[in-house]
């Protein structure tokens, strides 16, 4: 590349080092073939028909208001991701997400930047706190609560339990006074209809507000106490399952216990290491792409794999019980989350199944010898690396 004109820039064919394929010398994205390799020269193992299995927030509606933005991936933007939908969502200093409730549980990675959460439960119990970037929240279905930016502002991505949940049809305290007319709200409160002059005459979603004081300032002592099990928990606080070639850190009902819909891993990928192959057996996986760039091809049975390529910001998706790899294509750590709807992280390695299964028949089902077989490894590492058999980008 050094040696190249100014204004240079690699342009890439679909042609295999096999020979197959050809020049494209058509209308094209060369932009979007590029951060494509592996659509636009598939690995000679893909084969057969798969769903699309990525989409990009970028490619994304974005939801402007005064105090922050949003916007989504639901099933109407990827089709095969039914068991949940995510939110991207940014707030200014002091910028609100109104009060407002779900019919899902909702679950929330800090991006960066702070906010304050606050919610009730069903029996009076309230909680306030403060989140910064690594921390979770998690809200059970028709738990109502809210979040507000502090004084750097903050982004987040919200993980619901249902594919086809949008975050601009939710249950809003706006939307439902609005609604409601005022001889009921006055009985309601005990208040005159006066006092009810000024209201939104629609949804709020997100407004701006001053950046609330310090938290010790904003506490509400309830009678009843605060909520027994806490809606927070920091998943970059826990110690992770480190392995030669990086790092994941699980979270499910067992480490916190509120969330009982959805669990989680956060995993770390250094340059030249991979996810191993391996799948879940419990229920289809979400993945967000945090940092760097990678590639995975999902096998479903049948002489059927496809591959993709990821970089920050885009949504990945793996079907149930579909095995999988998640290679580090760049020069950078890999950052990604996995997420399930389901109250435990399971996952199975290709690796320890045959490990821990006779060698005999592992050799006569697969046709390799004590090279392979000797290798093996009895303990699960999720992320590995070896070096002298590692990808690392040409």
């Amino acid at each position: 590349m050094d040696n190249k004109p100014e204004g240079y820039y690699y342009v890439p064919q679909p042609i295999r080092n096999d020979g197959a394929g050809g020049v494209d010398k058509g209308p094209r994205d060369i932009m979007r073939d590029l951060e494509n390799p592996d659509l636009l020269v598939p690995p000679i193992t893909d084969a057969g028909l798969l769903p699309n299995l990525k989409f990009s927030f970028s490619d994304t509606h974005m939801t402007l208001n005064n105090g922050g933005w949003s916007r989504e991936i639901t099933v109407r933007d990827l089709p095969i991701a039914t068991t949940l939908a995510g939110v991207n969502m940014s707030l200014t200093p002091g910028g609100v997400r109104e009060l407002h409730w779900h019919q899902q549980a909702e679950w929330s990675y800090m991006l960066l930047g702070h906010a304050r959460i606050t919610a009730v439960d069903q029996n009076g119990h309230n909680f306030i706190a403060d989140v910064g970037p690594g921390d979770l929240w998690y809200f059970p279905p028709g738990i109502p609560h809210s979040i507000q930016g502090l004084k750097d502002g903050c982004e987040f991505l919200l993980v619901f339990d249902d594919g086809h949940f949008s975050d601009l049809n939710t249950l809003s305290i706006s939307d439902w006074f609005a609604h409601t007319p005022k001889d009921v709200l006055s009985s309601n409160f005990g208040v005159p209809m006066s006092a009810f002059n000024h209201l939104p005459k629609e949804q709020v979603y997100i407004y701006q507000d001053k950046v609330p004081g310090p938290i010790e300032t904003q506490q509400v002592q309830s009678p009843y106490g605060k909520v027994p099990q806490t809606f927070k928990h920091s998943l970059l606080a826990q110690t992770p399952i480190k392995t030669p070639g990086g790092s994941v850190r699980i979270v499910d009902s067992t480490n916190f216990p509120i969330s009982k819909a959805i669990a989680a891993a956060l995993v770390e990928i250094e340059p030249g290491a991979m996810r191993e192959l391996h799948w879940h057996p419990n229920n289809d996986e979400w993945q967000y792409y945090l940092q760097g760039t990678g590639r995975m091809t999902v096998f479903a049975g049948n002489g059927t794999a496809r591959t993709f390529d990821y970089r920050a910001g885009d949504v990945g998706y793996v079907p149930f019980a579909n095995g999988h790899y998640i290679e580090n294509t760049g020069t950078e750590t890999l950052w990604f989350l996995e997420i399930f709807k389901s109250d435990r992280f399971q996952d199975v390695s290709l690796n320890q199944w045959m490990a821990l299964t006779p060698s005999e028949l592992v050799k006569s089902n697969l046709q390799v010898g004590p090279e392979l077989l000797n290798a093996l490894r009895k303990e699960k590492w999720p992320v590995v690396k070896y070096p002298g058999f590692s990808y690392y980008p040409r």
